[in-house]
């Protein structure tokens, strides 16, 4: 990505809207990084509980990932899909559009 269509990168006006998307656009980076981990974490020890032992940690390991990643990652994805609008709907209005 450009830093032109990366709505994280840096602004460079002193716009307090541009300011704040980029701050959200950041939280929204790593929300899903946060998210997706966890969820990994729950395939990784699930598939170990599969061909090993299933124990009542290895459950409680990954009832915990998913919860917390879903609680995690459902925000993150939401808030991701409000910045890429604001961005196509700013870059619409002053012409860099279709």
């Amino acid at each position: 990505m450009t830093s032109a269509t990366n709505p994280a990168s840096n602004p460079t006006e002193d716009d307090p809207v541009l300011i704040r998307r980029a701050n959200i656009a950041r939280a929204v980076l790593l929300g899903k990084r946060v998210g997706y981990s966890l969820f990994a974490l729950a395939i990784v020890v699930f598939f170990f509980g599969f061909f090993g032992r299933l124990t009542d940690t290895k459950v409680t390991i990954i009832v915990a990932s998913m919860l917390i990643g879903s609680v995690i990652l459902a925000p993150a994805i939401v808030f991701g899909y409000g910045v890429a609008k604001a961005v196509r709907e700013e870059s619409d209005e002053t012409g860099g559009g279709h």
